[in-house]
């Protein structure tokens, strides 16, 4: 083989390895970790809308806790109120019976005014996202 086809071949290798570093297999996304929130997986080069609604919502949730502690309430088992698609809850950490009765969660949810919801503890971390 002649030089110039060695030296063609090792430049096409070279950027194909270029590429598979900088460019990666797709495995640039977004995944929900344990407790349902999406987190990014590598460098995604975009956030999708699904992701950025999410966001928000866990935004307006802390929100929505930081104005019941701002205005003393004594954090129970109970409904915050909605962010968007979500209803907002204080659960216990560990659940608890009066975790899952039905009184103590949104009503918005409950009648499917809102799809997904967001529990929160009494400190107001984020316990799971569905």
């Amino acid at each position: 083989m002649k030089k110039w086809m060695i030296w063609v071949i090792a430049i096409l290798i070279l950027l194909v390895i270029l590429v598979v570093v900088f460019k990666g297999f797709g495995e640039d996304s977004w995944i929900k970790n344990e407790k349902g929130i999406y987190i990014n997986h590598g460098n995604p080069l975009k956030t999708p809308a699904y992701v950025k609604e999410q966001q928000d919502a866990v935004i307006c949730a802390i929100d929505l806790y930081e104005n019941a502690l701002t205005n003393s309430m004594d954090f129970d088992s109970q409904c915050l109120g909605t962010c968007k698609d979500y209803a907002v809850d204080i659960v216990n950490v560990p659940r608890s019976d009066i975790d899952n009765k039905v009184e103590n969660q949104c009503e918005d949810y409950r009648n499917g005014i809102v799809n997904h919801f967001i529990e929160l503890d009494k400190k107001g971390i984020v316990v799971r996202i569905e």
